[in-house]
């Protein structure tokens, strides 16, 4: 009989709309299960994409959604996102998540209060790294393939229902119908745009440089700056010279604004920007047009200008 503790892993139910990402997939429960010390017990949660039964099928102890709070005190609590909104009670356990704090994010503080209060640990999944100091955890690559079939999309939209409301973001059941629906509109409007994908050797920028390309976008449509690009410092006219500017960089200080209201105001090809790094409530955010989060229902927002033509972000 193994005389290591048993690490126990509690996978909660995740209660960010629309979130169907898990942070601990059947299969890797049934390999903790299989060759470690391990005891996992998963939240049931009808949005997660694997089914509860895939869990409970591979040995996993299975509970109430949200009963997190209830968890014995070795428990590690797993999740992606941020935890509960309109909830301060200190935080007694050991959380594994993307907190989205310690960039100084809104509300990072009354975050990080509740483990002081509650004496609790942290483990940021943004902030592991591994001994090259590279990012271990990211779902950088998809979130810039998803930014870029919205902001393509979001070009379509424009091109083909000028003036109609962009409509509510849904999954799809896999990247091959959503690459066809968008290889079905360009093929409508029967012209390309251009794309500028700022950090496009990361991995969230490599993700927007790859949708545009499965989706037919020419290589020479695809502008591709990263920090070679950049180091001159903005705002950078190129951008608005491009249909279409997906932001994929990760912002650790204070730079020069990618774009500025000066600029939109004035003459440019611009009419979308696909913010993905979305540092919104980041005192350094690059692109400072705007102040608020877009949602699934309602995805786009109407940049204020003086040009005619519409921006939408």
């Amino acid at each position: 009989m193994s005389s290591t503790p048993i690490t126990h892993l509690w996978l909660r139910e995740e209660t960010k709309p629309m979130e169907h990402r898990a942070a601990l997939s059947p299969d890797v429960c049934k390999t903790l299960l299989e060759n470690g010390n391990f005891k996992i017990t998963v939240e049931r949660d009808q949005e997660r994409i694997f089914a509860d039964s895939e869990y409970a099928d591979v040995g996993c102890t299975m509970v109430a959604g949200d009963s997190w709070r209830q968890a014995p005190a070795d428990a590690i609590i797993t999740g992606l996102k941020e935890l509960p909104e309109n909830d301060q009670t200190p935080l007694p356990h050991t959380h594994i998540m993307f907190a989205h704090c310690y960039k100084r994010q809104g509300g990072w503080k009354d975050v990080l209060s509740r483990f002081v209060e509650g004496k609790g640990l942290l483990y940021d999944l943004e902030f592991l790294q591994d001994d090259s100091g590279r990012r271990v955890a990211a779902f950088g690559f998809y979130a810039g393939f998803t930014g870029s079939a919205v902001g393509i999309d979001t070009w379509c939209h424009q091109q083909l229902h000028a003036g109609e409301k962009y409509p509510a973001i849904k999954p799809y059941p896999n990247e091959d119908v959503l690459i066809a629906e968008i290889k079905d509109k360009l093929a409508k409007i029967g012209k390309m745009p251009k794309v500028m994908v700022m950090g496009a050797l990361g991995r969230c920028g490599s993700g927007a440089v790859s949708f545009a390309r499965k989706a037919g976008i020419p290589e020479e449509n695809i502008i591709k700056w990263d920090m070679a690009e950049t180091a001159k410092g903005g705002p950078f006219q190129e951008i608005m010279d491009a249909d279409i500017f997906v932001n994929c960089i990760y912002l650790s200080s204070k730079i020069p604004p990618f774009v500025t209201q000066e600029q939109i105001d004035s003459d440019r090809q611009l009419s979308v920007i696909v913010d993905v790094s979305c540092d919104t409530t980041n005192p350094f955010n690059p692109i400072p047009i705007y102040n608020v989060n877009t949602t699934f229902d309602n995805a786009l927002l109407d940049i204020k200008s003086t040009n005619p033509k519409p921006l939408q972000l």
